[in-house]
């Protein structure tokens, strides 16, 4: 998935398998390892009871919190694990991390209510994010 490799190196200046950021590394990794990219990763979200959470980050108006615990079942423990051992995280470090940035990150890359496949809207939703994960 070189598009996700690219704006990683741009937002990071490097790869993201460094470790230089863990977190930005965890969501394209995550996003990666997902049959069907981001959309792929929001249906299996819905599919594990997050549906409502989903459509409010979709939709107009306020973005639902997610509960890390309710996020990592519908990711799927073990491919939540084996994605956060990649970057020196435990799983409950990556949910809690994911359940804070996921939902601004749909939020920004869906501005009419559906995930465009769109690299310039992808890049401008990661660079905004940037400071997010800046911190970690």
């Amino acid at each position: 998935m070189g598009l996700l490799d690219q704006l990683a190196g741009q937002m990071l200046g490097g790869t993201t398998d460094s470790g230089a950021n863990p977190m930005m590394g965890l969501v394209k990794a995550l996003i990666e390892n997902t049959e069907g990219g981001l959309p792929g990763l929001l249906s299996r979200l819905q599919g594990g009871g997050l549906g409502d959470q989903v459509a409010s980050w979709l939709g107009q108006g306020q973005n639902e919190a997610v509960d890390a615990d309710a996020l990592s079942q519908a990711i799927g423990p073990d491919m939540l694990a084996q994605v956060a051992s990649r970057f020196g995280l435990s799983a409950p470090e990556a949910a809690n991390g994911l359940a804070g940035s996921l939902p601004q990150l749909v939020d920004m890359l869906s501005p009419n209510g559906q995930v465009q496949d769109n690299s310039a809207l992808l890049q401008q939703g990661l660079s905004a994010l940037g400071g997010l994960f800046g911190n970690r």
